[in-house]
């Protein structure tokens, strides 16, 4: 058992002072507002932990490597495809090792990583078919995170189109071979700081035929999906299919409460009820969305349907979850003209996927400096429309201390790590070009 007492801690209710906190085997077994001084001292705001529900690593690589020229989602995915063709696990576990301690050092404390890089180059599988997998499994324990890992069906390179190039590495035979590898990943599940669900890329790059298998295997499992993220899905969706991409999957059998629509930005009315009905969830990715020139997506609508919104960084163009939380705010006021769309309450209820401070729960915990030049004289509500990752000062999964004084406890020199495997991993790629 350990104690812990926070200057301030955000409860259900909001902002309270001086919260005393009970640990036992990793969860909060006590929660005493207005309590004396005793135990381990955090000053500042102490909040639910921070979670990422939408990762793809690799990404990380490119950012601040800026196009030449014009370009849009389509372009920036040649980029991408050039890094994930120069990727091996051993590489993409040391890679993914510093994503997440950067995570961590934001104040994240779960990633959930939508894990499509999953063979060797010409889609060869590696003698151990879930290396891939493992890396990452392995990158998180690394970096004191919790993990859901995604297995992602991939099997096409677009409607009626075969995958081609560096996309062979993504997919596999067919459904049933996807499945097959699937069991094998679901054994990492250890059902604590490992869950295993499961992904469908896109409608682009999974057959109508083969979506109520993958939605049948991941029954009792996280089911996400990229939905909506550019109008050319649409499109493609509605000249192959005469319907769009959410009404496809809701015909499917693959949305529900455990399914998770994951940008969500060009939706009809209609896919809004779809997606209320069934009881899915939407999570947003506004920095990515907005870096690739995307488009703001309906957070509000789909609020006001009752839809539980979620946010990832997606790509890493930015890892700052203060900057995902206000953006669904700002991203509101500008698709809208007016202010206030949702509660700083609401905003904590999105960054921490519904985490509370409440006894039971996992005591996954971040706390924030009240004092920066950020923070400094914002009210305790207003923290969040403040703070920046900077301002994280300490991180705990499961009580156990994995960030002090912004400093990371389990991995040395994070930013060293990053920019050497970062640049390695550019320099394969510009080999292999």
């Amino acid at each position: 058992m350990s104690l812990i007492w926070c200057e301030q801690a955000w409860l259900p209710g909001g902002p309270v002072d001086a919260v005393a906190l009970e640990i036992v085997d990793g969860r909060i077994a006590g929660v005493a507002p207005g309590a004396a001084r005793t135990g381990t001292v955090l000053p500042g705001l102490t909040i639910p932990g921070l979670v990422n529900r939408h990762s793809h690593a690799f990404h990380r690589a490119l950012r601040g490597h800026p196009a030449r020229g014009a370009g849009s989602f389509w372009s920036w995915r040649e980029g991408m495809y050039r890094v994930a063709a120069a990727l091996d696990p051993d590489g993409y576990r040391a890679l993914a090792t510093a994503v997440y301690t950067e995570l961590a050092l934001a104040g994240h404390t779960a990633v959930t990583e939508f894990h499509y890089l999953h063979h060797a180059p010409g889609g060869r599988p590696y003698a151990d078919p879930i290396a891939m997998d493992r890396a990452l499994v392995d990158a998180a324990a690394a970096a004191g995170l919790r993990l859901t890992l995604l297995d992602t069906c991939y099997l096409a390179g677009g409607i009626g189109r075969p995958p081609e190039g560096v996309q062979r590495r993504f997919a596999d035979a067919d459904v049933e071979a996807w499945a097959a590898r699937a069991e094998r990943v679901a054994a990492l599940d250890d059902g604590d700081h490992v869950r295993v669900g499961a992904a469908i890329h896109s409608v682009r790059a999974v057959p109508r035929e083969a979506l109520p298998t993958v939605a049948a295997w991941a029954r009792g499992r996280p089911l996400h999906v990229h939905l909506s993220e550019q109008p050319d899905e649409n499109a493609a969706c509605l000249a192959a299919h005469g319907r769009t991409p959410t009404a496809l999957l809701d015909e499917a059998g693959a949305l529900g409460p455990a399914t998770t629509a994951v940008h969500a930005t060009h939706l009809s009315d209609d896919d809004v009820a779809r997606l209320a009905r069934a009881g899915a969830r939407a999570c947003f990715c506004p920095t990515t969305e907005r870096d690739l020139g995307d488009g703001i997506g309906p957070a509000g609508a789909l609020a006001r349907a009752g839809v539980p919104l979620c946010l990832g960084s997606d790509s890493h163009a930015v890892v700052d979850p203060f900057e995902e939380m206000r953006a669904l705010e700002m991203h509101e006021r500008l698709r809208h003209g007016v202010r206030e769309r949702f509660t700083p309450g609401e905003l904590l209820g999105a960054g921490t996927d519904g985490g509370e401070i409440i006894v039971g729960a996992p005591a996954d915990l971040v706390t924030l400096d009240t004092a920066s030049v950020r923070t400094a004289g914002a009210r305790p509500d207003g923290v969040l429309l403040a703070a920046s990752a900077a301002d994280v000062r300490e991180v705990r999964v499961g009580g156990r201390v994995i960030v002090r004084d912004g400093v990371h406890q389990l991995v040395e020199r994070p930013a060293a790590r990053l920019a050497a495997e970062i640049g390695a991993l550019h320099a394969r790629a510009q080999e292999a070009a």
